[in-house]
């Protein structure tokens, strides 16, 4: 196959995982308000569903037998559950202005772990692309903006964490060569089993709410394996994602996701959450987005100054 032939099915393929990701992200989003708002279930499952998904796909074949060390397995799944309960803390704690700022700092958090770990280089275009991203986001998101001690150990948590948690997916698909399925297939029953022990006793302290006491209808019912189901999506697509990418460019293009969900609000609920300081945000962004994908793409834009890492197979990027 000619080179600029394997370039755009890569292209493609870069293409169709990012739209998969942004169709599953945003999809969640809408049903999980709807499901929260409209039914007051606010129990995650999604774990769950996502082991029952890596099962069925080891009996396609989809997942081949690989390995993943038992201790590294451990900090992936601590690192992964202290980012689902921190970020679900930190809107809770937290108003929306500052978990909106919380959010935004996973990007120089993500920058700092690649540079301090991967010993990975930018370029001064590359860095003001990201700058131009942040602000335009902030422009578009952050209004109010309070914080208190609690809330801001819980930001802190959630911003770490997650951070984390995106370089490792990463960094042991590099390190193992494993696919997306075969990650997630080691690390969706891991963090199921985790979350099935801790999870209700950790919804009783933050909700005082017990699943088992819910009052379950179809409605609910049908939502709530929509919900399950379009998780398993959003997981998928997380991994794979970040595996074609990284974690800093998962995390930049994906504020794509937070303008999308702000131009459906205004579909759905009207011209309330949409003005002029939103749209000149949104402009804003979506350039710094371009400039981010055109500069890290560029020779010398965005380089690993030492090409080694400890892996059981030799990788070039």
């Amino acid at each position: 196959m000619a080179p600029s032939s394997k370039a755009e099915k890569k292209a493609a393929m870069d293409a169709a995982a990012w739209m998969f990701n942004v169709v599953t992200s945003v999809g969640i989003i809408i049903v999980n308000k709807a499901l929260m708002a409209t039914y007051g279930f606010s129990f995650g499952m999604h774990f769950a569903t996502t082991t029952l998904m890596t099962v069925v796909l080891r009996m396609l074949g989809y997942v081949q037998p690989s390995h993943l060390p038992l201790p590294d397995l451990l900090k992936f799944v601590l690192v992964a559950n202290f980012s689902i309960v921190g970020m679900n803390v930190s809107l809770m704690w937290n108003s929306v202005g500052f978990y909106q700022i919380a959010k935004l700092s996973m990007i120089p958090v993500s920058c700092l772990l690649e540079v301090v770990l991967d010993k990975i280089r930018y370029s001064r275009d590359t860095k003001l692309s990201i700058c131009v991203v942040l602000m335009g986001v902030g422009v578009c998101t952050v209004t109010d903006v309070s914080v208190n001690g609690r809330g801001f150990i819980a930001a802190f948590v959630a911003v770490w964490s997650t951070s984390m948690q995106q370089y490792y997916v990463h960094f042991l698909q590099r390190k193992y060569s494993l696919s997306s399925f075969n990650l997630l297939g080691h690390t969706a029953p891991a963090q199921a089993a985790s979350l099935l022990l801790l999870g209700p006793f950790l919804d009783y302290w933050l909700t005082n709410k017990r699943v088992d006491r819910y009052d379950y209808n179809t409605a609910s019912l049908i939502f709530i394996f929509l919900s399950c189901t379009i998780a398993v999506g959003t997981n998928l697509s997380q991994f794979i994602c970040i595996g074609r990418f990284t974690a800093v460019s998962f995390q930049v293009l994906g504020h794509m996701k937070t303008i999308l969900v702000l131009i459906m609000g205004f579909f759905f609920f009207g011209k309330e959450g949409l003005n002029l300081q939103v749209v000149f945000g949104m402009i804003i962004a979506v350039a710094g987005m371009i400039w981010y994908g055109n500069a890290s793409s560029k020779p010398g834009g965005k380089e690993r100054r030492s090409h080694t890492l400890p892996t059981n197979k030799t990788e070039t990027r």
